[in-house]
């Protein structure tokens, strides 16, 4: 299975969910492999890549995945790193043929390998994200519960309707997700009801879990450790592993 989490909004989580995601898969004995879509190259860090070598814009250019992808990395996924010239990728690819399709053709030899893809797209509208939502079988969508979130949604379900049309016509919407959550708040439990509706209304699913705050997050980040060995315990550690669980089941 090929995931891509995508964000049209900076600040949701999207990076830390789509780490969490394949290390909780490698942990859990599934061959994942983690590939950095985003120029940024935050999934890269976190995971442990080197992101001097060939990378994830290597791919898109045709070198076989099998000389890029970065094994051996003790409890950490395989990983395709991010690669700063993909900064560069809407301006080199915008005229050339095929060029929606790069990412599928680059995965389609190891895809076999791995029992997980995960995909960390950039957020905002363009090739790369058409690249990794066409070589993907699903979409995950994390937001904030905020008045922002809605109108990201209405973006990105644009982005993926064009896909599903033009490119590959199996993509489905996994779901969506709310991050950085504080029920406590009525403000936060307002908008999540509010979210969820809107969801209803357009054929989305709203995944029951929500993921909480926590200092485990960051700290986890900045030690390059998996969240679920560093602090298991923590709440957002708990969260995404009940956010997994409602993916990978169904």
């Amino acid at each position: 299975m090929i995931i891509t989490i995508s964000s049209q909004k900076g600040g949701t989580g999207k990076t830390t969910s789509a780490a969490a995601l394949a290390t909780w898969a490698t942990l859990h004995g599934m061959d994942a492999l983690a590939v950095d879509l985003d120029p940024q190259g935050s999934l890269t860090y976190i995971l442990k890549g080197d992101g001097n070598g060939p990378g994830s814009y290597e791919l898109l250019k045709g070198l076989p995945a099998r000389q890029i992808i970065q094994t051996d990395r003790a409890g950490m996924p395989d990983i395709i790193p991010a690669s700063l010239q993909l900064a560069g990728a809407d301006a080199e690819y915008s005229s050339k043929p095929g060029r929606d399709f790069l990412l599928k053709r680059g995965l389609e030899p190891v895809k076999g390998k791995y029992g997980l893809i995960v995909v960390d797209s950039p957020p905002t509208l363009s090739t790369l994200l058409v690249n990794a939502l066409t070589a993907s079988d699903t979409v995950i969508i994390p937001v904030q519960a905020d008045t922002f979130a809605i109108q990201s949604i209405y973006q990105l379900a644009d982005t993926i309707a064009q896909v599903k049309q033009y490119c590959n016509p199996a993509l489905t919407v996994g779901g969506v997700f709310v991050t950085r959550y504080s029920g406590r708040t009525v403000l936060a439990r307002d908008m999540r009801e509010a979210l969820g509706e809107k969801c209803q209304q357009m054929g989305l699913k709203l995944f029951n879990t929500a993921i909480r705050e926590g200092i485990a997050v960051k700290e986890a980040q900045t030690m390059r450790e998996s969240l679920f060995t560093y602090s298991p315990r923590s709440k957002p550690a708990q969260d995404y592993e009940s956010l997994i669980k409602e993916i990978i089941g169904g």
